[in-house]
């Protein structure tokens, strides 16, 4: 199944293009080290939170906007050679000496697929999230996304994706354990659904909230939802 390289992080909103540009030149080369589908999202709708939030999780400035990305392979050993020849190769070093942000702060972590569902459509929209979930809860938080998956679905999402926290290293600004206030015995989840477009989006949601499968059944939640932060990205690179 999909190994995804997940990314959160700070840009100045004034240097979006700069970004943008920066990102898209940079897509033959990681298309060269192995990435089948890089993905960098742009935030729009990234609320606060009442415990922790996105922007939180990367001491995001006023001045700074959110972006939510992913590296997709198609499986760990493809990832850990591509990082490999990232490291290696003198063309990484003059992409890192201009990138228009603060590489210190943003948040980065290797995760594998648990769940992977698609339906018709290209992305013109996304929901990220990061997620905690303890150790032994894995089973009962697939089970959980299985069955929203199929709703989310149903009502006009073309993909859903759940990747369990594999590679997620500490960092000494930022990092997602911090993000998510993760405690001992718990594991990162990364995750994102796909939308045809914003506004499909929005009408998705309310179908979603309405239907009587997403209500209460009586059975635990198997993590701590005031922990997960969560918001909505519209794609400026998508290859």
């Amino acid at each position: 199944m999909t190994y995804v390289e997940g990314f959160v992080v700070a840009v100045p909103t004034a240097n979006k293009e700069a970004y943008r540009q920066h990102a898209a030149d940079a897509v033959p080369l990681f298309k060269e080290f192995g990435v089948a589908r890089m993905v960098e999202a742009w935030g729009d709708d990234v609320p606060d939170g009442k415990v922790n939030d996105l922007k939180g999780a990367v001491q995001a400035k006023d001045d700074e906007t959110v972006v939510f990305s992913w590296f997709e392979y198609p499986d760990k050993a493809t990832r850990d050679a591509a990082n490999e020849k990232m490291m290696s190769d003198p063309r990484m070093q003059s992409m890192g000496e201009a990138m228009p942000f603060d590489a210190k702060r943003m948040i980065i972590g290797g995760f594998d697929a648990i769940v992977d569902d698609r339906a018709s459509g290209a992305m013109g929209y996304a929901d990220g999230y990061v997620v905690p979930v303890p150790d032994g809860n894995k089973d009962a938080y697939r089970a959980l996304a299985e069955k929203a998956s199929q709703v989310f679905r149903d009502h006009g999402a073309t993909r859903v994706v759940e990747a369990w926290g594999d590679d997620v290293p500490d960092g000494k600004v930022t990092d997602y354990a911090r993000a998510v206030h993760r405690q001992d015995g718990e594991t990162v989840v990364f995750s994102w659904v796909e939308w045809p477009s914003k506004v499909a989006r929005v009408a998705g949601w309310e179908k979603v909230m309405a239907d009587e499968r997403m209500q209460p059944d009586g059975s635990e939640v198997p993590f701590d939802g005031k922990r997960m932060i969560y918001g909505g990205f519209a794609p400026i690179v998508e290859a």
